[in-house]
């Protein structure tokens, strides 16, 4: 009988590579006062974690390493409170398996 390895999702991300085009972020999120609550579901379900909570309550975004999933378009894409586009040719993530 063969032993189950379950791997973690985080090791499973790490094993992507992201190209940095930097000063060109492909997602920005519009200034706001208080976060509405697409942004703030944001923090909780994008999978590479790039959204976080700034020590003004803000969300804000490390495009560095996302993974161009498009969750974020669906939460928030059609309100107006991100600009989605995908990254210039050669840079943005590199899938290792695929």
């Amino acid at each position: 009988m063969r032993a189950i390895v379950k791997q973690r999702v985080d090791d499973k991300l790490y094993q992507n590579r992201y190209m940095v085009d930097h000063g060109r972020p492909h997602i920005t999120v519009r200034p706001h006062l208080f976060p509405s609550r697409n942004l703030v579901a944001l923090t909780q379900v994008c999978p590479a974690k790039c959204y976080q909570f700034n020590d003004r309550g803000q969300v804000t975004i490390t495009s560095d390493g996302c993974l161009e999933c498009g969750t974020c378009r669906v939460l928030c894409g059609t309100t107006g409170e991100i600009t989605w586009k995908y990254p210039r040719g050669g840079f943005g993530v590199l899938f290792k398996f695929g």
